[in-house]
């Protein structure tokens, strides 16, 4: 039976001796809950975890496109889309995609991810060339602006397109099972890329979700993909991982990901969280239209860096500036 064990987070100047530094950046750990399928949960000082994960948990994150991830980064999401779940059409005309990305830029967004299908539930495929359509003008107009750019797609064709027209990283809401074409592309290209757990595809993925333990599930789904995207040729230093809140998953399962987040950590790969106006954050707050959710979703960022996700996609760069920059302050990270 396999045994997980996830650091207990802390951040802040006043560090005992002896704890655990998480993935060379601002938290660190002297307990750890172990885990175990069947079995109450248990915490146990960090001294017990094995020494091969100790050097997981805490060995430092390789830069990703350039960025150091000894700081929270922050990815805005751009949807060149007409039927997104949070801005659905605002952006279709690349004249207004250009402009949205110039103003994330210059609100400090680190990373712009740029995506031309939606993947929503419900959703529907959108063909690979409408897809290129959407996006390749966009990113080839603001490739030079500053921020390295990603493309969110789950096709190799669209990637491929992308990153000839200046795109750094690939972030595939499929972890690459999509379509085969695109680890080996990904490969090819040098490209950083992003594994993303989903249950099911976006047309059925809120059907019925069932997990026997949604953490330890999404644990052994993204640890499986890591490998599998190392055996074809990735490097593991290019690799990064989202836990793919919404996707697939009900109220209860998200919560369950974002209380246990630091688990992740084991994968020895920096992590990305995308909760940004997701439908949950209404059905706790009662806030009913996406825009709405931004307090909800700034909140959720902070609760993510404080286990220390390392990337945070959201639509609202500056208010998620300013919370990141008051964070830091007032815990003296």
């Amino acid at each position: 039976m396999a045994v997980y064990y996830r650091p207990l987070m802390q951040t802040g100047p006043a560090r005992p001796a002896g704890t655990l530094p998480i993935a060379g950046g601002w938290g660190w750990a002297a307990h750890a809950e172990r885990l175990e399928r069947g079995r109450a949960p248990e915490v146990v000082p960090i001294s017990a975890i094995p020494d091969s994960l100790r050097a997981a948990l805490s060995a430092p994150r390789a830069d990703l496109a350039g960025l150091a991830l000894d700081t929270p980064r922050l990815m805005g999401i751009l949807n060149v889309t007409p039927d997104s779940f949070s801005d659905g059409g605002l952006y279709l005309a690349p004249e207004a995609a250009i402009a949205h990305a110039r103003a994330m830029a210059a609100a400090g967004a680190d990373i712009l991810d740029i995506g031309g299908e939606s993947t929503r539930p419900g959703a529907a495929e959108v063909e690979a060339a409408e897809e290129i359509r959407r996006t390749e003008p966009v990113i080839r107009a603001v490739a030079g602006i500053g921020p390295p750019i990603s493309i969110d797609t789950r096709k190799a064709s669209v990637a491929e397109a992308a990153l000839s027209a200046g795109a750094a990283i690939v972030n595939d809401v499929a972890a690459l099972t999509f379509d085969e074409a695109l680890a080996p592309l990904v490969a090819r290209a040098g490209a950083p890329v992003c594994l993303m757990h989903a249950q099911g595809t976006p047309e059925k993925m809120q059907a019925a979700p069932h997990y026997e333990n949604v953490l330890l599930d999404v644990y052994d789904f993204l640890q499986s993909r890591v490998a599998a995207a190392e055996a074809a040729g990735i490097a593991r230093d290019r690799i990064f991982i989202d836990p793919g809140i919404g996707f697939g998953k009900t109220l209860a399962h998200n919560l369950a990901l974002l209380q246990g987040l630091s688990l992740l950590h084991g994968l020895g790969c920096p992590i990305l969280l995308g909760a940004s106006r997701k439908r949950f954050i209404g059905t706790i707050s009662g806030a009913e239209t996406a825009p709405a959710r931004m307090p909800g979703s700034i909140t959720i960022a902070l609760a993510a860096v404080a286990q220390g996700v390392q990337i945070l996609r959201v639509h609202d760069i500056e208010p998620s500036q300013q919370a990141l920059a008051l964070w830091r302050a007032a815990t003296g990270m």
